[in-house]
């Protein structure tokens, strides 16, 4: 069977400029500029012979042709997107975007990587940090996305730390991490020898202040309770606004922290930090991959979940 259609980008401008009622917002969704959306679309309605938009003074409504047109245009698209897609599905290979929270990346994936991209040097990998990849006490859920759009050339992946509760994803819990007092090997000796809970009264606390409304923080005053300690004020102290930076002051010598056990394998494993003291604090918050259900089954997200699902187990192993 012969098909007579119009251009392809005729089309796709047509859908963009129907669904936002503007050639500018049409323009800008698919990086050109409104005259060409214009004109795009003035060569269909030449091709069809019938106009699709009123152009308004300052707006744009769809003719009665128009609306009749826009649904079947829009399933055309997806389908033909969905027939692109299905012809990708044996391929694991591309550009994979993994966002998760600052420490997370740099205290745990990025060490866990060169086992991932030595097995799959076929996917390109582009690893992002973001605070707003933990939860706080607003509501449940990721804003936005639910919205990812199959269509979109690039596969994107999320690790949350939080409650779980993500709606239009699919969520794998990676490991629940629980915190203790770390510091620097130095501090065991000296004038003023580390040796007991107790001996936390003449050294320095360090405090993470990076985002005050985190969900169940924890805070050196349970962990000075639970160790039984009295006389030590829990706010005194250094306090910082980057997680990293508490890390380095302890590393350093600075004073003492309360970090994620996992988080601070590779310190630990290096000698370069201690734990000290057996006391630690659990939540019920935990490492989350969270996939949008529109890129959940593209090979690329199944090769890292599968990976990266195998990495987590180590932690509860250790």
């Amino acid at each position: 069977m012969t098909y007579r259609l119009p251009p392809l980008n005729a089309l796709r401008a047509f859908e963009a400029a129907a669904r936002h009622l503007s050639f500018k917002d049409a323009g800008h969704e698919l990086s050109v500029t409104p005259t060409a959306i214009s004109h795009q679309i003035r060569g269909l309605e030449d091709y069809l012979g019938f106009p699709l938009f009123h152009r308004l003074t300052r707006a744009l409504q769809l003719t009665h042709e128009g609306q009749a047109m826009l649904p079947k245009v829009r399933e055309g698209l997806e389908c033909f997107a969905a027939a692109i897609e299905s012809t990708r599905r044996h391929e694991a290979s591309g550009r994979l975007l993994v966002t998760s929270p600052p420490a997370f990346a740099s205290r745990w994936l990025i060490r866990h990587l060169p086992a991932f991209t030595a097995a799959h040097p076929e996917i390109e990998l582009h690893m992002g940090t973001s605070m707003d990849a933990i939860d706080t006490h607003a509501p449940s859920g990721v804003s936005g996305l639910e919205g990812v759009d199959v269509r979109d050339d690039e596969s994107e992946v999320f690790i949350r730390f939080g409650n779980g509760r993500y709606d239009g994803c699919r969520v794998d819990r990676l490991f629940v991490p629980t915190y203790t007092a770390v510091c620097s090997p130095r501090l065991l000796y000296g004038m003023r020898p580390l040796t007991t809970p107790n001996d936390l009264r003449r050294h320095n606390l360090l405090h993470d202040e990076s985002k005050i409304e985190l969900l169940d923080r924890p805070l050196w005053a349970e962990w000075l309770q639970l160790a039984g300690v009295t006389g030590i004020s829990p706010d005194a102290g250094t306090h910082f606004s980057d997680p990293g930076l508490v890390l380095s002051a302890a590393i350093d010598g600075v004073g003492v922290a309360l970090a994620s056990k996992p988080l601070v394998e590779a310190e630990v494993a290096a000698g370069r930090l201690i734990m000290p003291f057996d006391i630690v604090i659990h939540r019920a918050q935990a490492y989350y991959l969270v996939v949008p259900e529109a890129v959940a089954d593209r090979p690329i997200v199944s090769v890292f979940r599968d990976w990266l699902l195998v990495e987590s187990v180590k932690v509860h192993e250790e």
